[in-house]
Order: structure tokens, then C-alpha cells, then sequence
């Protein structure tokens, strides 16, 4: 939401004319702004300064792991705050380790639901759903950034030798 919000209000104060390019350039700029960066960094401060409460919401046992995913996602947090300003190539390469740490997660809080019935609401509860819908999202607005792309002249030129 607030990525929705951040794209909102920058695009309120764009001198530019709205083209789609200007509003997927700002949707995809504030996505990786609050939900990689601002999120992942967030997700550090859980796993590391409040790792016995996190453990609990989860509905697990406080443990060593929960600081390597703390340290993990301070690096993902990082590469998207810089992602915010970056093009998109840097975005998807940036994109690449949360997408995939949130489908792990989504699959471990499945087997755990299987398992052991941890129906905790750090476990079963949004989070799970989040953990699914995130990355695909974010591949969309990644895609969506790529088909609206302007073309530069290399990009042409290059098109116009394939077909030759």
C-alpha cells in the first residue's frame, strides 16, 4: 500500500506528461522503495532486535537461524532501497533473492501448516499469503517496466539488423 501510495504522490508531482512508461517506472520505483527495501529492512530489525517475540508470532522456538535471516534480509533490503533508483537490470537481478526467499518461506509455512498444524499468524496467517503474492507482483511490475520501456536508438538499430 504505501508503494502504491509513494507512486501516487510522485506521479501527482511529475512536470512530465503521464505517459504508461512514467506511471510503471513509478509503480516498479516505489515497490522496490517499500516493499523490498523498507520491508526487508524491517524483516532485519524482527530476526535480529525483536527475534525472541518474531519466533513466537511464527510459532517457533527462539533460535540462532532467526540472525542469518536477519543478516540476510538487510542484504535484500539494502539492494532494494538502492534498486528504488536503479534501472531494470539492476532490479531484477536485485529482485531475484527476495522472490525466491519468499516462495521458500511460503513453502516452509505450508509444510509447517502440513506437519505440525502451526496455525500461528506469522505462519498461516497474511504473511503466508504475502510470501506468495509479493514475487508475483513484482515480476509483473518488472515485466510491465520492460514492454514500456522506451526504445533507445542502439535498441533499434540492433532490432533492425535481427531482422536482416
Amino acid at each position: 500500500m504505501l508503494g502504491l501510495i509513494g507512486s501516487s504522490v510522485s506521479l501527482l508531482f511529475e512536470k512530465r506528461p503521464r505517459t504508461r512508461s512514467l506511471v510503471v517506472e513509478a509503480l516498479v520505483a516505489y515497490f522496490f522503495l517499500f516493499t523490498v527495501g523498507i520491508g526487508y529492512l524491517n524483516n532485519f530489525l524482527m530476526h535480529v532486535v525483536f527475534a525472541e517475540y518474531t519466533a513466537k508470532f511464527i510459532g517457533w522456538a527462539d533460535s540462532p537461524f532467526q540472525l542469518e535471516v536477519g543478516f540476510a534480509s538487510l542484504g535484500m533490503g539494502v539492494a532494494g532501497l538502492i534498486a528504488f533508483r536503479q534501472n531494470l537490470t539492476f532490479r531484477f537481478a536485485a529482485f531475484i533473492p527476495p522472490a525466491f526467499f519468499l516462495w521458500g518461506a511460503a513453502g516452509g509455512h505450508i509444510y509447517q501448516i502440513i506437519k505440525t498444524h502451526n496455525l500461528a499468524p506469522g505462519n498461516a496467517g497474511a504473511i503466508l499469503y504475502t510470501d506468495m503474492l509479493l514475487p508475483v507482483i513484482g515480476f509483473a511490475l518488472l515485466y510491465a517496466q520492460w514492454k514500456s520501456a522506451p526504445l533507445s536508438e542502439s535498441s533499434l538499430q540492433s532490432r533492425k539488423e535481427e531482422r536482416v
